[in-house]
């Protein structure tokens, strides 16, 4: 007769059984996310722009800064240019094409510095509570939400000096409070579960129980809040090139591309539609595929 298998004796069953029940629930969470018609919109949006991000120097067809022609300045789309080109002559298409490449940029750079700083701070805060959290960090947090974001970047900005990379941690620096305070919040209900304090009964230490345990399952709303703060940070870029406190005028960016606009309405309105209509796909693209997330990860609305 043979002998019964027992699975608990068996660390190859073990092994093999919780990456196939991650695997399963990736799997879930994909197919809940492809029955959202609209995230999966955002998310070819996105695609789209990382894509041509990327490949810009092939999809382009002029060089967006050096390549003027000043005997077609304010051409309409036609004769070599796809959309026409600038007050200097540039090819309207290529410098759209490279102006994703910078809005990428903006939307990494800004909201990496705010999750770096803002996601440990509200993390470390909402597990320890105490005199520096109420008295100290959420005072600050208050004080800094007291502007709206674009505003505490364009006075940021205008510190630090004009320059896209003085821009970005501007941004960065006005998206602080968002991170910190929804991070905090979500660690206060994280910290208080039975798995925590099951946990701390076995003699795990804070730091291993923050960062295994609580960062992990505050994870979902801290990645919607990344997606948003993306679409804002593409818009704030945007506005400060615009006012020229971003990228310098010669560079491809959809702000500086509607400063340049804005002087030409009456002779070609296009100038300013391209750009201007590209910032609403992507900002579009990345609300959207922050709603997706949402639903995905959110317990409540799972179906």
């Amino acid at each position: 007769m043979s002998q019964p298998v027992n699975a608990v004796q068996d660390p190859n069953l073990n092994s093999l059984a919780a990456p196939a029940g991650r695997n399963r629930e990736w799997v879930k969470l994909l197919r809940r996310f492809a029955r959202n018609k609209l995230a999966v919109i955002g998310a070819i949006i996105i695609g789209v722009l990382a894509l041509t991000a990327i490949f810009a120097p092939v999809i382009a067809t002029h060089d967006p800064i050096f390549d003027q022609d000043y005997t077609a300045v304010l051409q309409s789309p036609g004769n070599g240019h796809f959309l026409g080109t600038d007050d200097l002559g540039r090819d309207t298409f290529s410098r759209l094409v490279y102006g994703a490449r910078l809005s990428i940029q903006a939307a990494v750079i800004s909201v990496g510095i705010a999750v770096l700083i803002g996601v440990p701070i509200g993390l470390i805060t909402g597990y320890f509570r105490g005199f520096w959290d109420e008295w100290v960090v959420m005072r600050i947090v208050d004080a800094m939400q007291a502007f709206p974001s674009l505003i505490l970047a364009l006075a940021m900005a205008a510190a630090l000096g004009g320059g896209f990379y003085n821009a970005m941690i501007a941004i960065g620096i006005g998206f602080l409070p968002s991170f910190i305070r929804i991070t905090r919040a979500q660690v206060l209900t994280v910290r208080n579960q039975e798995y925590v304090h099951a946990a701390k009964a076995i003699g795990a230490s804070d730091w291993r129980i923050m960062f295994q345990h609580v960062l992990p399952n505050s994870m979902g709303p801290i990645l919607v809040q990344i997606t948003l703060a993306m679409a804002a940070a593409i818009i704030a870029e945007a506005g400060l090139s615009y006012l020229g406190l971003g990228a310098r005028p010669e560079q491809p960016s959809w702000g500086s591309m509607l400063n340049i606009a804005q002087g030409y309405l009456n002779i070609n309105p296009m100038l300013a539609f391209w750009p201007g209509i590209a910032i609403f796909l992507v900002v579009l693209g990345f609300n959207l595929l922050g709603d997706g997330i949402r639903e995905v990860l959110d317990p409540k609305l799972k179906r």
